[in-house]
């Protein structure tokens, strides 16, 4: 069916020769819907990068279905690249066409905006009958101006998140073919192809994580035999951050790249990975080492003194401003500024905030004076922002300004290695700032290294201080640890039943919720957490421990009863039914009902926002 195909001067496939019986009527057209997704899928089957072959797709959908003008609209990255007009507000870029254009042709002259934005927000196709007459003559190219065109256009998921729009495939219909009636058909065929090329990149992905995954078992197999042959290399030490596992390396290799430049960085992690050591090497490996390093945990700050915090404010603003105080962002000028925690910013700070990272200008509290700046700025958070930009919590636009590298710092169970050489370093701390020369037995630091530290670096470092100052001597022993003694706070505070999706591989963002310990006999995966239990101590009276929330084993469910001494135990994930059941019984008021469940008003609260359960008033 190519054979028979040949160039346009456009650039596009001619028509196949068709015979006087092959009349452009439906029957034909549908015919040829299949011939086209025949031969599109095995355009897809056979590329390396299915990006690339999308030209040659629009050109087979030009010429089977006389669907002129193919575009493939991607979302653009946050600095422009890809955009001829860079700081405009188009949220998208020209991946592919095959509409003849120059290189001074904008994303919108090909692709009108209001089409991109109508099928990024709803996630649903998209047909317009007459373009011009439903958006106006604007919103038709210039080279289609001038007979009726009928616009067909279909969203492109992330392969892995289906809520998440990326692209938008799109053509043309002109009216003068006598096809317009085949729009139900048009929008099928583009469907199927979106599909495809959703498979085709999920499979490529899919390659790609195969092939990390291999490398990072080789570089484990080999730093294994290098240490059986008694070559362990000294840690790696940049900037304050210690490690020598592969997991710390890429990461530090990923610092030292992206340094010298002046683009945003999104440093994505668990809460205790270390996130702001990483800004400040960030900042130090920069051209701007000698500029000022500013911090802000915009989680510490309400909306109205982040924005004074911030801009800075005039004298007399408001009450107390009794002088002119400089923002942060002036502060900052010349340097880096590190946003902490940005994910809890709310909506309408996030528009504030939003001008000063497109313009680099802005306005003092009270003032009308435009003030611009020259920050770099390094962004943190703990947060899925992903799914808080689907769920309409986190704007869109400010999520692509500041993850143009995002960075993800591995939390410290991916990275075992380097678990002993900061024990050590966090000793070595605490002897020179109380003047002792505390050590560690080897029992205890081989306790301390098969520890899976939820909470990360801090955790580890908390773990080590708590058990130098609590030692009765110069050599800490491993019985005298704090897991060894069953009183191990971690095993306590980081309970997790419940987390939402993972990003990139990380889960990050998880909703902690307490956990209740199952009764009976105490699982295997809990005791080399808490010594045995002495004959003098009654098994019921023991403190309860938490399961591992990192085990791969799941936990044993509680156990229930209505009566006979136990009280029932439930958790945020109850039942919507027999929540309601409850909150009806108890008259809608949360403490009886969290009374009737076994939980806590807290964990009620949680359970009817997750259901979307409203409180009646009585």
């Amino acid at each position: 069916m190519m054979n028979d195909m040949t160039r346009s001067e456009s650039g596009e496939l001619a028509k196949p020769r068709r015979s006087a019986a092959q009349a452009p009527d439906r029957l034909n057209a549908e015919r040829l819907a299949l011939d086209a997704i025949y031969e599109i899928a095995k355009s897809f089957a056979t590329a390396p990068d299915p990006i690339d072959v999308v030209p040659e797709i629009l050109n087979v959908l030009s010429s089977f279905m006389d669907l002129r003008h193919g575009v493939l609209a991607l979302l653009a990255e946050p600095d422009g690249t890809g955009d001829a007009e860079p700081g405009t507000s188009n949220p998208y870029v020209i991946a592919a066409t095959n509409f003849l254009r120059d290189d001074a042709t904008t994303a919108e002259e090909v692709f009108p905006a209001v089409v991109a934005k109508l099928v990024f927000r709803s996630g649903v196709p998209l047909v317009s009958f007459d373009l011009a007459e439903e958006f106006g003559p604007d919103a038709v190219p210039l080279r289609l101006q001038g007979e009726g065109q009928t616009l067909i256009a279909v969203p492109l998921r992330d392969p892995d998140q289906s809520h998440f729009v990326i692209g938008v495939l799109a053509a043309y219909r002109s009216h003068s073919d006598g096809l317009q009636g085949m729009s139900d058909v048009d929008v099928r065929v583009l469907t199927m192809v979106a599909s495809l090329l959703e498979q085709a990149l999920r499979f490529r992905r899919r390659i790609a994580r195969d092939r990390e995954r291999a490398q990072a078992d080789t570089r484990r197999l080999l730093q294994t035999m290098s240490e059986q042959r008694g070559k362990r290399p000294a840690p790696v030490t940049f900037d304050g951050i210690l490690g020598d596992s592969p997991a710390i390396t890429g990461v530090i290799e990923q610092v030292r790249r992206v340094a010298g430049r002046k683009t945003p960085v999104l440093l994505r992690g668990e809460s205790g990975t270390g996130k702001e050591l990483f800004a400040r090497a960030v900042h130090s490996q920069s051209k701007r080492a000698k500029g000022p390093f500013v911090r802000v945990n915009c989680a510490a700050l309400s909306e109205t003194l982040l924005e004074s915090e911030l801009f800075g404010h005039e004298k007399g603003a408001f009450t107390g401003a009794g002088t002119l105080k400089k923002g942060r962002f002036e502060l900052a000028d010349g340097g880096t500024l590190f946003l902490d925690e940005i994910g809890e910013i709310s909506p309408v700070f996030q528009t504030k905030l939003l001008r000063v990272l497109q313009e680099g200008e802005f306005e003092r509290v009270g003032g009308t004076k435009t003030i611009k700046v020259d920050v770099r700025i390094v962004a943190a958070t703990n947060r899925d922002l992903e799914d808080a930009v689907a769920k309409g919590e986190f704007r869109a636009d400010l999520y692509f300004r500041i993850c143009v590298v995002p960075i993800v710092l591995p939390p410290l169970r991916d990275r075992p290695s380097d678990i002993r050489p900061l024990a050590q370093l966090f000793l070595d701390r605490f002897n020179t700032s109380n003047g002792t020369s505390v050590r560690f037995a080897p029992d205890a630091f081989d306790t301390i290294c098969q520890c899976k530290f939820p909470g990360n670096v801090r955790e580890l470092e908390n773990c080590v201080n708590r058990a130098a100052a609590l030692s009765d001597g110069e050599i800490v022993l491993g019985e005298e640890l704090a897991c060894r003694q069953n009183s191990c706070l971690s095993a306590d505070l980081w309970q997790l039943q419940d987390g939402t999706s993972p990003v990139g591989g990380l889960a990050v963002g998880r909703v902690v919720t307490p956990a209740v310990r199952p009764r009976g006999p105490e699982p295997e995966r809990w005791r080399d957490r808490a010594p045995e239990r002495g004959p003098e101590r009654a098994p019921e009276r023991a403190p309860e421990r938490a399961p591992d929330r990192f085990s791969d084993r799941p936990p044993e469910a509680p156990a229930y009863a209505d009566d006979g001494g136990q009280t029932r135990r439930k958790t945020a994930n109850t039942a919507k039914e027999e929540l309601i059941s409850a909150m009806e019984e108890a008259g809608w008021v949360k403490a009886k009902a969290a009374r009737l469940l076994g939980m806590t008003p807290r964990q009620i609260s949680y359970a009817l926002q997750k259901h979307g359960i409203e409180v009646r008033k009585i």
